[in-house]
């Protein structure tokens, strides 16, 4: 199983729109079984995938100090690939998420703001030893912020070489539990996250999972919870 988490300082950047976009991509081109796990408070990609109706991916409930012993009964459900959806913080318990990852997906949107906060997010995933790749998302085309923003990341670290521009079918597509891929008819935003996901996944293939995972505080019996189905929660 390998483990994707996305992660940025910075909120609005689009984590969670590219996880579930990411996730539902896997399925298509057989890469899965795939599920998904939420640990923002917010609750965004929970809400999203309790409107879906397709069974996959499958979602799974957990929390952060769990997350660790979760990921084993994943691996033992047999679930291939795995991708978090995380708050717009830096604070220890994200730095825990990023430690189990086997590739850390930084979403930036083409403003300055976005650009001034991937520096932190950056350093902290360096620091616990984990790849990192920037995605440039949100972008409009031919627009000069996105070729500063191009440049800015890729002195950072390494840029994936597709760039998710701004499309109403990408983020409306998220209304009603679907993907733009879901959608009728062919969408450019579509071809992108296909080509995206390409990208990831040969990240993916080059990189080696953590030795061990990190012992992390558990919580009481009542609070101990995993449910990887396809029902709703």
């Amino acid at each position: 199983m390998r483990i994707v988490v996305i992660a940025s300082r910075k909120g609005g950047s689009g984590k969670t729109t590219l996880a579930g976009h990411l996730a539902v991509q896997a399925e298509r081109e057989g890469q899965g079984p795939a599920a998904l796990v939420d640990v923002d408070p917010q609750g965004s990609l929970s809400e999203w995938w309790n409107k879906r109706a397709a069974e996959t991916p499958v979602f799974a409930h957990t929390t952060i100090a769990r997350l660790p012993q979760d990921i084993e009964r994943l691996r033992e459900l047999g679930i291939k690939l795995l991708i978090v959806d995380t708050p717009p913080a830096l604070t220890s318990a994200v730095g825990d998420v990023v430690r189990l990852a086997d590739l850390v997906v930084i979403p930036s949107r083409p403003s300055p703001h976005d650009l001034r906060s991937i520096g932190a997010t950056a350093e902290l995933v360096e620091h616990l030893g984990r790849p990192l790749i920037f995605v440039i998302n949100s972008a409009v085309p031919r627009a000069r912020i996105t070729n500063e923003a191009i440049d800015i990341l890729s002195r950072h670290g390494v840029l994936a070489p597709v760039i998710v521009h701004h499309r109403v079918d990408f983020a409306s597509s998220m209304i009603d539990g679907r993907t733009v891929m879901e959608l009728p008819g062919n969408s450019k935003s579509g071809d992108e996250i296909a080509r995206l996901w390409s990208y990831v996944q040969e990240r993916l293939v080059g990189q080696s999972r953590p030795s061990h995972l990190p012992s992390l505080p558990t919580l009481g019996p009542a609070q101990r919870f995993l449910a990887v189905s396809g029902s709703r929660a």
